[in-house]
């Protein structure tokens, strides 16, 4: 069974040599389970000539539809740009390295009509390396806690749902951008997919290990306040310790169980443990403070410096 009409965005970014190619098996595909339909490419400023074959494959393909962010802002915000640009009833997100199988978005779509509001194509081995597997894994571990939803550690950048999600953080301007998290916003409805993610090809991953990192870090502490609990738990700890070994000390000294304090090494140590709990509890409220201060600066979460023509949409 067709859907209605599926609006495919993708982010691009140094993909000069594969773009042309997911866009060809996309024109082959998308006919086949849509009624109408539309490919939106977001070149994020990668500083190659990603957005003039953008523009070739617009002239050439009506469906296609192509905008220029202003600077690098990240995938997710181009995400976030091309997902508000979209048209139709269904949104389907996918990379631009041709990992993701195009012959699989009918899956995906099929789950949407059966119900769910969002679908991910979870891949049944990731094509990557020990070291970047073990990121990848740890980044959707803290993004289950921002979720709170089970499919957490299955999310997958190519994702299906419906357009009407968009409602739920349609003024979102926020400084830090996750796709999955505001996808939460509007619905708990979600399932995975088992896909078998392609070896890539062409190019190499722009992600490193220390960007999966450091967007892990960027999204717990700004879609979460778990950060802070710890820190509140931490304080607590750090409190019990010390009431113990201020007990124990006075019972010592009271009972003569012959306990000498050894002096500046046993204070030291334990004014550099406390102190190290008070200046983690301090970071993690800087980090906090730091978001509001971006946020409080209302900095624009993409700006499109050129876009093409728009044209009238295909129907099979």
């Amino acid at each position: 069974m067709k859907a209605a009409s599926v609006s495919v965005v993708i982010p691009v970014y140094r993909s000069e040599k594969s773009i042309a190619l997911v866009v060809e098996a996309l024109a082959r595909e998308l006919p086949k389970i849509a009624g109408s339909w539309e490919v939106i490419l977001v070149e994020d400023d990668g500083g190659d000539n990603s957005w003039a074959v953008i523009e070739q494959l617009s002239a050439l393909h009506t469906f296609v539809r192509g905008y220029r962010l202003m600077r690098n802002y990240g995938q997710h915000n181009a995400l976030l740009c091309g997902i508000r640009a979209a048209r139709y009833e269904y949104v389907v997100t996918m990379d631009d390295d041709l990992q993701h199988p195009t012959e699989r978005i009918g899956d995906l779509l099929d789950k949407l009509a059966g119900g769910y509001d969002v679908v991910y194509g979870t891949p049944l081995n990731e094509r990557h390396s020990l070291l970047r597997n073990i990121a990848s894994v740890s980044t959707k571990v803290v993004l289950q806690g921002a979720m709170g939803a089970h499919t957490a550690r299955r999310v997958s950048s190519f994702r299906a749902f419906r357009a009407s999600l968009r409602e739920s953080f349609a003024d979102f301007r926020g400084p830090l951008v996750n796709i999955d998290v505001l996808l939460t916003w509007g619905t708990t409805s979600f399932v995975a997919v088992p896909i078998e993610h392609r070896q890539r090809t062409i190019g190499k991953s722009t992600y490193t290990i220390g960007k999966l990192l450091i967007h892990a870090f960027n999204m717990i502490t700004g879609f979460s306040t778990l950060p802070l609990r710890m820190a509140s738990l931490l304080g607590l700890l750090m409190t019990a310790f010390g009431s113990v070994i201020l007990a124990y000390l006075v019972l010592s000294q009271l009972y003569a169980f012959r306990f000498e304090v050894p002096g500046f090494t046993f204070i030291a140590s334990l004014v550099s443990i406390f102190a190290g709990a008070q200046m983690f509890a301090l970071g993690i409220i800087g980090e906090y403070l730091a978001r509001m201060h971006l946020r409080i600066m209302d900095r624009p979460v993409y700006l499109v410096r050129q876009m093409t023509d728009e044209r009238e949409d295909i129907k099979a």
